[in-house]
């Protein structure tokens, strides 16, 4: 009788353990999936991008990278929920303790991932109302995907050939067209951006707290030619055309002149990462 039910016994305690071990493993895996995320994405660029953006990816390879990013979410690069609160631009500080202008002043935080001679991986996070004004990408593809919350993009392509004109007191203007004019809200597609097309020159207006997810090949680079410019638009019958250039009638509003300028309201400071750490 005893050694049967020792026998009893040590089955019951290796299907316990064994019931344990699969457990811990499925947690593990879980755990492993969800952070293998930003693992898979570094991969991916890894081989996909080079330093000098040529020869530029495949739309196979984009679209891999694309279905990667656009089941990321807040807790796969170290964003917690209860940090998505609308903070209208105060943060942490409270109500009580920030001026009215200085609530909708705070900065724009910067998360850098990784970044390499191919490309960056980064976050940036908006309080309500923050802005990055309009700048380009030069020579650059740039894939964006927001996280959380609703961000207003509007973006243009320079016209080709190159278009130009003058503005008041004499500055040089150049002619772009509108490319996308739409507020995204997650959870939501990624949105790609190419050299030539696609919206290479942007700016966003978070309409509510938010966070995009960016990835950037080749990385501005000054000495290479892919300085960050910042432009300011002016409507199209904002300025005489005497210079033979038509544009159809009723179609006014889809272009823009751009002037060259600094940027004045961007207010951004560094973050820390908190998310998965990348495997080199």
């Amino acid at each position: 009788m005893f050694p049967k039910f020792q026998k009893a016994s040590d089955k019951l305690r290796m299907l316990l353990q064994n019931r344990a071990n699969f457990s811990a493993f499925r947690s593990y895996t879980s755990m492993a999936r969800k952070s293998s995320k930003v693992q898979a994405l570094y991969e991916l660029c890894q081989n996909m991008f080079t330093p000098s953006g040529s020869p530029p990816p495949s739309s196979a390879a984009i679209n891999k990278l694309c279905s990667v990013l656009d089941t990321m979410s807040p807790a796969d690069v170290g964003l917690k929920e209860e940090n998505l609160d609308d903070d209208r631009g105060h943060g942490f500080f409270g109500l009580d303790q920030l001026s009215r202008v200085a609530r909708w002043a705070q900065p724009i935080t910067y998360l850098d991932i990784y970044e390499c001679d191919s490309f960056t991986m980064c976050i940036f996070c908006f309080p309500t109302s923050s802005v990055i004004p309009l700048h380009d990408h030069p020579g650059m593809t740039v894939f964006s995907k927001v996280l959380y919350g609703s961000l207003h993009v509007r973006a243009y392509d320079w016209v080709e050939p190159a278009q130009e004109s003058k503005g008041p007191n004499y500055f040089p203007v150049r002619l772009a067209k509108l490319a996308v004019d739409k507020v995204l809200t997650a959870p939501c597609g990624t949105s790609v951006l190419y050299p030539r097309n696609g919206g290479n020159l942007h700016y966003f207006t978070a309409v509510t707290p938010c966070a995009v997810l960016d990835i950037l090949t080749p990385p501005y680079r000054e000495d290479a030619g892919r300085k960050c410019t910042y432009y300011r638009d002016y409507p199209y019958t904002a300025f005489a055309t005497g210079n033979g250039i038509k544009i159809e009638d009723g179609k006014e509003e889809e272009y823009a002149w751009l002037a060259e300028t600094e940027p004045d309201n961007l207010y951004m400071r560094p973050g820390n990462y908190t998310g998965p750490t990348i495997q080199v």
